[in-house]
């Protein structure tokens, strides 16, 4: 009896794994009539997909890399310029070449074509342009926080330049908390701490000497012990 009943389940078990593979077949079949009903649609689409990562490919290595390198060779003669002092050659170009304004019009999308724009504005902040220099720093970002606390730095002197102290003391203070070097935030300090002075802002004056003579009087060298002392009172 008992082995009628074990036979009887196989028979069934075996009958359930006929009907399994039997509808795995008809979906397998439905399935490569779908395909072939939509291989054109399926075609096209993996054409499409194959052609966007080969243009990316192609952009890149084709477009993309000879504009980082002729970028590069054009602001190397521009700071070859900056650094025998022909600002306007290194300015507006020479030889051909473009200089830091050219670059950054022709590059902009490039970190070399974005800190073309910071030496621009460095030369137009040298000729008393100073909202024309605000406009090129603007456009200006790093990933290395040196540089964006200088550009903030930059932006500070422009402001002041155009009597618009609180809005330069804002931008010491961004200059500061951007950066992570101490000498950089000393530095921001110290500059933050003599405009403070010169607007007559005792309160923030007393504030950015104390952090110096907490924090950064190793990097002082005690240039600014006779304001430390002062604020004092304040």
């Amino acid at each position: 009896m008992a082995k009628q009943h074990t036979h009887k389940n196989q028979e069934l078990e075996g009958k359930e794994t006929v009907e399994v593979f039997q509808d795995l077949d008809q979906k397998a079949l439905q399935t490569e009539k779908w395909i072939e009903r939509n291989a054109k649609k399926i075609a096209i689409a993996f054409g499409l997909i194959l052609a966007g990562i080969l243009g990316y490919f192609l952009y890149q290595n084709f477009v993309e890399a000879p504009k980082n390198a002729e970028a590069a060779k054009s602001y190397l003669i521009a700071m070859k310029n900056l650094e025998q002092q022909k600002d306007k050659e290194a300015l507006s170009g020479s030889a051909g070449k473009p200089g830091f304004l050219g670059i950054y019009n022709e590059y902009s999308h490039t970190q070399v074509g974005k800190l073309s724009a910071y030496n621009a504005a460095s030369i137009k902040i040298k000729q008393g342009k100073y909202a024309e220099a605000l406009g090129l720093l603007e456009k200006f970002d790093s990933k290395n926080d040196v540089l964006n606390a200088m550009k903030f730095g930059l932006m500070a002197d422009c402001q002041a330049n155009l009597n618009k102290g609180t809005e330069a003391m804002s931008l010491l203070d961004q200059a500061i908390g951007t950066t992570k070097d101490p000498y950089t935030q000393y530095y921001f300090t110290r500059k933050a701490g003599l405009l403070a002075l010169a607007l007559n802002k005792k309160g923030e004056a007393k504030k950015y000497f104390g952090t110096i003579a907490e924090k950064y009087a190793d990097y002082d060298n005690g240039m600014s012990d006779a304001m430390i002392e002062m604020v004092k009172y304040y």
